[in-house]
């Protein structure tokens, strides 16, 4: 099965949370959860009994959505992740976070994790000053990450320089406005994540 491509904001009113899939609306009162905090459909005003394997295939798809990788791709993370030393559902969520499409994103490169993919997919984006157009590459410590000059010179990047700014980025990366670049200082902590998961869950979905 392909990427889904129905409306982003039915995906947050599954979920009940806001997954920020549409970037900027999701911030501001148009998004959908401030009018409608029913799930979608005709019987999203049901109240539905959470069993236990619902409540870890949610928040499993919760996940998925908000990275935006396939049931696949999902899947092949969490066995790379089973094989790793550590907590496997924290070296999960490592995993995730260190994606090149989620890394532009979260240094405010892009507006979602989507317009990240897109940046990254055609070719706009630069680790270490080489052109890199795979959105799942997982960046280490060390990695630089800018933006192609042509990028910089144009409209999209002023807008870019703006949104810099004014954000906050996690404490494993590191954000230079000035330059447009960032860089990778350590690999992500459980504690520097911020996203509505409980990865037991998901480890307990998969080890049914």
């Amino acid at each position: 099965m392909g990427r889904y491509t129905g409306p982003k904001c039915r995906l947050c009113r599954r979920e009940g949370v806001k997954l920020y899939l549409k970037g900027e609306k999701c911030q501001s009162v148009k998004c959908i959860l401030e009018k409608r905090k029913t799930a979608p459909g005709q019987h999203g005003t049901v109240r539905a009994r959470f069993s236990e394997y619902r409540l870890r295939l949610r928040e499993k798809q919760k996940a998925r959505r908000i990275y935006g990788v396939s049931e696949t791709q999902f899947r092949n993370y969490f066995e790379l992740a089973s094989k790793r030393k550590g907590v496997t559902g924290e070296t999960l969520l490592q995993l995730l976070e260190r994606r090149l499409d989620n890394v532009v994103y979260r240094l405010g490169f892009a507006t979602s994790r989507a317009q990240a993919r897109q940046l990254v997919a055609h070719g706009h984006i630069l680790v270490n000053g080489e052109k890199l157009d795979i959105p799942s590459y997982l960046v280490n410590p060390g990695d630089r990450i800018t933006l192609k000059d042509k990028i910089l010179s144009s409209v999209l990047g002023e807008t870019i320089r703006e949104r810099i700014n004014e954000i906050k980025v996690p404490s494993w990366l590191e954000l230079n406005p000035d330059r447009v670049e960032g860089v990778v200082r350590s690999l992500p902590s459980r504690q520097e994540i911020d996203i509505p998961v409980n990865e037991q869950l998901i480890v307990e979905f998969y080890s049914r």
